[in-house]
């Protein structure tokens, strides 16, 4: 595939705009392992969803355990989350609140974002039906200069930018520069804003394919240079925090004016929908006025919104941290069994390289047929010749089930060093 951008440019450096995207060519470079994939049942499984992460393949009724959804606490399968969703929908008789935000707001969609505005601890949180609407509401006004005082910033993405956050860059471009950096590059970040002009940085605050953001050096640069912050922690929220307040957030004394985080309502957290924490009345403002995903869209549906309610009552007991404990307990596990390139992270997506792609294809087929459902991942969502296995692992799975999958993953001859690090791995289009 093409390289998107110039990553080692600089505002001062007057190189030509490489294209964005090549879609064709990557549909090209990559159509035999998808069709593989397919034919091999390993993409577009359809299931029943059975307890403790296991599913049944609705074409041959197979039971495996699966480990690719990211409902890390099991919260998407509480009885009381489940409970509030059918509940809700009684209260209100509506499926979908048909209708932009600016206009009319189910009360109890209200009632949720001051909820997650005091669980969080934040000045204000908007809730959009997914992350991707979240992302693509607030970075044009980003770009427009609306939440940096009217300076259009240069915005710098990193490498590995989750893709519902790089894909807008096109659309970016319209308003202000914007380059791609190394992952994690906090050097070429320094330089940048060293430039004097008013810098803003987009990146993951847990990445999908394993690693996470520096958030504390990237909270100095803020207090020295004004730098502004855009982190979508989608994969660390719930796991992390005292209440579940994500990776990024539990390591901030606060949100400001020059710092968003967009967070999933799915995942970790157990119900639907995406959300964005917010430091200032200002950029709320702006968001609901101008986020054309908010004024012209719809909300999230009535039953998401009950269910995201009930998981946030939850994350205010106890039961969040034993649930949290049995996370880690699980990862500790893997880890041991399953030396990886991702052992050790507090985030709970783990990486088993492979390399080639064929072979990985093959090793998935493996582990299904062994009654261990993971994701086989490969280029365009990781880079050309570095093919993995994907787990996410949650509070659910049984210690006996990964056990288990560490002997097929041995007995499969899966390749498992120390490897490449987690960044080398990281997504050029992740999901």
């Amino acid at each position: 595939m093409n390289k998107t951008v110039e990553l080692n440019s600089s505002p001062d450096e007057k190189t030509p705009q490489l294209k964005a995207r090549n879609a064709s060519r990557m549909a090209e470079i990559s159509r035999p392992h998808f069709d593989a994939a397919y034919e091999e049942g390993l993409m577009g499984v359809s299931c029943r969803v059975l307890d403790n992460r296991r599913i049944e393949i609705a074409t041959s009724g197979k039971e495996v355990i699966d480990y690719t959804r990211c409902g890390y606490l099991n919260l998407d399968s509480h009885p009381k989350v489940l409970a509030a969703a059918k509940d809700l929908m009684e209260e209100i008789p509506s499926t979908h609140f048909s209708v932009a935000r600016t206009r009319l707001a189910a009360e109890p969609l209200v009632r949720l974002e001051h909820t997650l505005t005091k669980l969080f601890d934040v000045n204000g949180v908007v809730v959009f039906p997914t992350v991707a609407a979240a992302n693509m509401g607030a970075l044009p006004l980003l770009a427009a200069g609306l939440f940096t005082g009217g300076e259009k910033p240069l915005i710098a993405f990193d490498r590995f930018a989750h893709v519902t956050l790089q894909y807008h860059i096109p659309v970016l471009r319209e308003e202000t520069e914007v380059i791609v950096i190394e992952h994690n590059d906090l050097e070429h970040l320094e330089r940048l804003c060293q430039s004097g002009r008013k810098v803003a940085y987009v990146g993951d605050g847990a990445y999908s394919m394993g690693g996470a953001a520096p958030v504390r050096e990237l909270r100095a640069l803020q207090d020295k240079y004004g730098l502004f912050v855009y982190l979508d922690d989608a994969h660390g929220i719930s796991v992390v925090g005292k209440h579940g307040e994500g990776f990024v957030r539990s390591q901030l004394d606060g949100l400001d004016e020059n710092t968003i985080v967009a967070a999933s309502l799915g995942k970790g957290y157990g119900a639907a929908g995406g959300l964005l924490m917010l430091g200032t009345k200002h950029i709320e403002n702006s968001i609901r006025r101008y986020a054309p995903t908010y004024g012209f869209s719809c909300a999230p549906n009535i039953a998401a919104v009950g269910a995201a309610l009930a998981s946030a009552e939850i994350h205010l007991t106890p039961e969040l941290h034993k649930l949290q404990h049995a996370l880690r307990n699980n990862m500790k596990l893997f880890d041991n069994l399953v030396p990886t390139e991702t052992s050790g992270s507090e985030l709970p997506i783990r990486i088993v390289r492979i390399g080639n792609e064929e072979a990985a294809i093959a090793k998935g087929k493996h582990l299904l047929q062994q009654g261990h459902y993971a994701s086989v991942v490969f280029f365009p969502t990781v880079p050309r010749g570095q093919a993995a296995l994907r787990m996410s692992l949650t509070a659910a799975h049984d210690p006996a089930d990964i056990l288990d999958l560490s002997l097929m993953l041995k007995s499969s001859d899966v390749h498992l060093d120390s490897g490449p690090t987690a960044a080398e791995l990281q997504p050029a289009l992740a999901v």
